[in-house]
């Protein structure tokens, strides 16, 4: 069962700097604009819904993606390491709580009250993708994937559930946030929520690191052993 939690720690950890429920949650009140709150609880319950399954679905299909390209397990650990990294070091140095610009770029105009009914059919694109779940997140899903390849099928499950069990955690922080999305913009502060991310990405830095560390030293073990 450690290998579960273990697994649990390391996908909640990578995942929530790159999903940012706070962060997002501002984004799509920002979208939605003036609605009812019963609209935004019924829209976050289908972004939470459709984040699970997205991102679950990466997740078991990634390593088998790969394999038909022929791309190697110390590759993908050498390369998603770093792009991790790269992603914790620039959100650990923003000079602003600004979100991400890979999730504010699909944004689109404000929606009036009049536009209520219409939202439903944003619940996927764009407010579950990208604006909630963006490439980073596929990117760490295919890179966790690939690092769950254990020596036994039971510990390959314990992995994958696991990882699974950190994207139900997720979601539920999403539902949370967009839910309450209004009650929570005039109660948190933007300099306390840009101090808390600034400390996981520095977690999701040293994530990228160690995850690059271990497929460097699986490419460079080999020749080792030769000379």
């Amino acid at each position: 069962m450690s290998l579960l939690w273990k697994y649990f720690a390391l996908g909640f950890s990578a995942l929530l700097p790159l999903i940012n429920p706070l962060g997002s949650a501002l984004i799509f009140l920002g979208l939605v604009g003036a609605a009812p709150i019963d609209a935004y609880r019924a829209l976050a319950r289908r972004i939470a819904i459709n984040t699970v399954i997205f991102l679950a679905v990466i997740e078991l299909i990634g390593s088998y993606l790969l394999g038909f390209f022929g791309i190697s397990l110390p590759i993908v650990q050498f390369s998603g390491g770093i792009v991790i990294a790269m992603i914790g070091w620039s959100m650990l140095n923003q000079k602003d709580s600004a979100p991400n610009p890979e999730k504010t770029e699909a944004a689109v105009p404000a929606v009036t009250q009049a536009e209520i009914n219409s939202l439903q059919q944003k619940a996927f694109y764009p407010y579950t993708f990208p604006i909630t779940a963006g490439p980073g997140c596929i990117v760490v899903m295919l890179t966790l994937s690939v690092h769950t390849d254990q020596t036994t099928l039971q510990d390959k499950v314990l992995a994958h559930a696991g990882l699974f069990i950190a994207v139900i955690a997720l979601s539920a922080l999403i539902y949370f946030c967009y839910a309450y999305a209004p009650k929570i913009a005039r109660s948190i502060s933007p300099a306390t929520a840009h101090g808390i991310l600034r400390v996981v990405a520095f977690i999701l830095l040293c994530i990228g690191v160690q995850i690059a560390w271990n497929g460097v030293s699986s490419l460079l073990m080999p020749l080792l052993h030769k000379s």
